[in-house]
Protein backbone atom coordinates (compact mmCIF):
# COMPACT_ATOMS: atom_id res chain seq x y z
CA UNK A 1 0.00 0.00 0.00
CA UNK A 2 1.27 3.64 -0.74
CA UNK A 3 -0.13 6.35 1.38
CA UNK A 4 0.77 10.09 1.27
CA UNK A 5 2.42 11.45 4.53
CA UNK A 6 2.27 14.65 6.14
CA UNK A 7 5.20 15.04 8.25
CA UNK A 8 6.00 17.73 10.84
CA UNK A 9 9.04 18.99 12.54
CA UNK A 10 12.14 16.45 12.26
CA UNK A 11 9.70 13.59 10.82
CA UNK A 12 10.09 14.51 7.33
CA UNK A 13 10.15 11.06 5.34
CA UNK A 14 7.61 9.38 3.00
CA UNK A 15 7.62 5.26 2.94
CA UNK A 16 5.27 2.68 1.44
CA UNK A 17 3.82 0.79 4.28
CA UNK A 18 2.16 -3.20 3.96
CA UNK A 19 -1.63 -3.39 3.04
CA UNK A 20 -4.13 -3.49 6.09
CA UNK A 21 -1.04 -1.95 8.31
CA UNK A 22 -2.74 -0.41 11.59
CA UNK A 23 -1.30 2.91 13.30
CA UNK A 24 1.11 1.19 15.60
CA UNK A 25 2.41 -0.99 12.81
CA UNK A 26 3.59 2.09 10.71
CA UNK A 27 4.74 3.65 13.84
CA UNK A 28 7.37 0.51 14.78
CA UNK A 29 7.94 0.89 10.67
CA UNK A 30 8.99 3.81 10.76
CA UNK A 31 11.26 3.33 14.07
CA UNK A 32 12.88 0.92 12.27
CA UNK A 33 13.42 2.74 9.00
CA UNK A 34 14.47 6.50 10.80
CA UNK A 35 16.08 5.66 13.64
CA UNK A 36 16.15 9.14 14.51
CA UNK A 37 12.28 8.90 15.63
CA UNK A 38 13.14 5.89 18.29
CA UNK A 39 15.41 8.96 20.25
CA UNK A 40 12.47 10.97 20.43
CA UNK A 41 10.96 10.98 23.67
CA UNK A 42 7.41 10.03 21.90
CA UNK A 43 5.65 10.92 18.82
CA UNK A 44 1.69 10.65 17.58
CA UNK A 45 0.46 9.67 14.27
CA UNK A 46 -2.65 11.25 13.08
CA UNK A 47 -5.39 9.55 10.86
CA UNK A 48 -7.34 11.69 8.58
CA UNK A 49 -6.68 14.71 10.82
CA UNK A 50 -7.53 12.64 14.06
CA UNK A 51 -5.23 10.77 16.44
CA UNK A 52 -4.62 7.49 15.88
CA UNK A 53 -4.98 4.74 18.78
CA UNK A 54 -2.25 1.99 17.96
CA UNK A 55 -5.19 -0.28 16.49
CA UNK A 56 -6.48 1.93 13.74
CA UNK A 57 -6.35 0.04 10.22
CA UNK A 58 -4.69 2.37 7.70
CA UNK A 59 -6.42 2.58 4.15
CA UNK A 60 -4.57 3.46 0.84
CA UNK A 61 -6.47 7.33 0.86
CA UNK A 62 -5.52 8.11 4.63
CA UNK A 63 -3.36 11.16 5.14
CA UNK A 64 -1.42 10.41 7.72
CA UNK A 65 0.34 12.87 10.21
CA UNK A 66 3.60 12.47 12.06
CA UNK A 67 3.25 14.27 15.30
CA UNK A 68 6.64 15.04 17.14
CA UNK A 69 6.94 16.16 20.63
CA UNK A 70 6.04 19.57 21.01
CA UNK A 71 6.44 22.51 23.59
CA UNK A 72 5.40 25.83 24.13
CA UNK A 73 4.38 28.42 26.28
Amino acid sequence: MRISIRTFGIAKEILDIPDHATAGELKQLLVERFPRLGGLSSFLLAVNEEFAESDTLLGSTDEIAVIPPVSGG
